[in-house]
């Protein structure tokens, strides 16, 4: 799927990369991988445990963004049939981390790369991650190769994982696999993109199911100051993350069918939840008539649009009750559904940039060959889910200190300036203090410090009184 990241351009960053240097202290944030591991990862890189089977002859093809090097999914599509068959190669992470040493015990400690502004913290080191492990263009490379059959609906008909060396054949971004496809360039392989991923796109919806397009949010310098932008994603990041949830699903399928397995599950969103989006597009001008479902609604906007775009990232926090939940001895987890994907659903397409990937894939493996899995992973399965909680925490965190830092480092030199913005939200216990949507720029922050309640999903000028980059803050008064 498309990985959700800043990203830091411009000359006049002194300001922003001391203040992430900061922030990184303070949230203790890995730094450089110990002697120990880097040896063993070295080692493995040299010799890793290679499958038996050859798969390089499929011509396989990745997308990603641009100068990416960490790449843990290649594909190849074809017809079959009156269907069509996709195979997706997941880097096999395993055939270079043995369990238990200080390179698997590291990976637990760091549970998933973190992507700041001006860079990221890879899970893996390296050589392992951006080198042997990674699907690169022209490098063969173990992977976890699944085959799944579609009918002409693009319903799941036929499902295998198995071991097997491949060797992607080209390396594509979504601006470019995008642009082939629409000028009628592209290759069958990669022309297929656009009619599975419509196909499954449409039974998202038939059973229920949410993808949001949230668009990036990038900041770049401009004019000597920085300017923070929405970059709304395209279609093909769409049909690509398709590829990513038709896997996810059907490895969610075979751990339910062998009794064991660990699901990425969401519970369906509280009514207050979605009460307060309601709130939010009214704030934003975001037509919701009452007869229009959520999922509904969120497919109809247009993300290029500005108001639609924060109205999205808005719609992100009906997703943070999601988790892990690990299960054996056929007994499933309460609820087992992915709400926003509206069926059972794990993550296992990310094993280079997220812990539990890894054990997923042996998982998948053990039940199509129809055995026991590895001890070394269903030891793992108790206290996995609370591992990923936790650095999924930090990696929220993350993110969510990063942009205040930006936010701040936009607004630093407009103290005393008016803005105009719409009021999204109201704290019940104060309601003269709440937040606000400015319209330019893309901002969302605390206003406080007026005579009276503010008023709810109405605009309001607001003056900047606060944009402190050092304590992530920025803070408004109504005007």
């Amino acid at each position: 799927m498309p990985r959700r990241h800043m990203k830091a351009t411009g000359a006049a960053e002194a300001p922003l990369r001391a203040a992430l240097r900061e922030l990184r202290t303070t949230l203790e944030v890995p730094g450089d991988f110990p002697a120990a591991v880097l040896a063993e990862a070295a080692t493995a890189v040299r010799a890793p445990r290679l499958p038996a089977e050859d798969a390089t002859d499929i011509p396989l093809f990745t997308i990603d963004p641009p100068g990416s090097v960490d790449l843990d999914q290649a594909m190849h599509l074809a017809r079959r049939d009156g269907g069509y068959r996709v195979h997706y190669a997941i880097a096999d992470v395993a055939a270079f981390v043995t369990p238990g040493s200080a390179l698997d015990a590291e990976a637990h400690r760091r549970v998933q790369t973190l992507y700041f502004p001006d860079g990221k913290v890879p899970l893996h080191p390296p050589g392992l991650s951006e080198g042997a492990a990674s699907l690169l263009p022209g490098q063969s490379a173990p992977a976890l190769l699944w085959r799944l059959d579609l009918d002409a609906e693009g319903r799941t008909v036929a499902t295998d994982v198995r071991r097997a060396l491949v060797r992607s054949r080209a390396r594509l971004d979504y601006e470019g696999a995008q642009r082939q496809i629409d000028t009628g360039t592209a290759e069958e392989p990669l022309a297929l993109l656009k009619d599975i991923g419509t196909l499954r796109e449409a039974l998202e919806v038939e059973r229920g199911g949410i993808s949001l397009n949230v668009p990036e949010q990038e900041v770049a310098e401009r004019d000597g100051g920085y300017v923070l932008e929405y970059r709304a994603p395209r279609p093909a990041d769409g049909w690509n993350a398709q590829i990513s949830l038709l896997t996810g699903m059907a490895a969610a399928g075979l751990m339910t069918a062998s009794g064991t397995g660990i699901l990425r599950t969401l519970p369906t969103a509280p009514d207050g939840a979605v009460a307060r989006l309601r709130r939010s597009a009214k704030a934003l001008r975001v037509d919701w008539p009452h007869h229009v479902s959520y999922a509904d609604l969120v497919r109809s906007l247009d993300p290029r649009e500005p108001r639609n775009a924060a109205f999205l990232q808005e719609c992100t926090t009906l997703l943070r009750g999601a988790g892990y939940t690990a299960f054996t001895g056929g007994v499933l987890p309460v609820p087992a559904v992915h709400a926003a994907v509206a069926a059972e659903y794990t993550h296992c397409t990310a094993p280079l940039r997220r812990l539990v990937d890894r054990y997923a894939g042996e998982l998948c493996l053990a039940a199509v060959a129809g055995r026991e899995p590895p001890e070394w992973v269903t030891a793992a399965l108790e206290t996995l889910p609370k591992e990923m909680a936790e650095g999924g925490r930090r990696g929220n965190t993350v993110e969510r200190e990063c942009l205040d830092i930006v936010e701040a480092i936009v607004l630093r030199d407009r103290i005393g300036e008016v803005f105009d913005a719409v009021v999204v939200d109201v704290l019940e216990n104060d309601p003269a203090a709440g937040t606000v949507h400015l319209e330019d720029p893309a901002v969302v922050a605390r206003v406080e410090g007026g005579d009276g309640a503010l008023p709810l999903g109405e605009r309001l000028r607001v003056r900047l009184t606060e944009a402190d980059p050092g304590r992530a803050r920025v803070r408004f008064t109504p005007a």
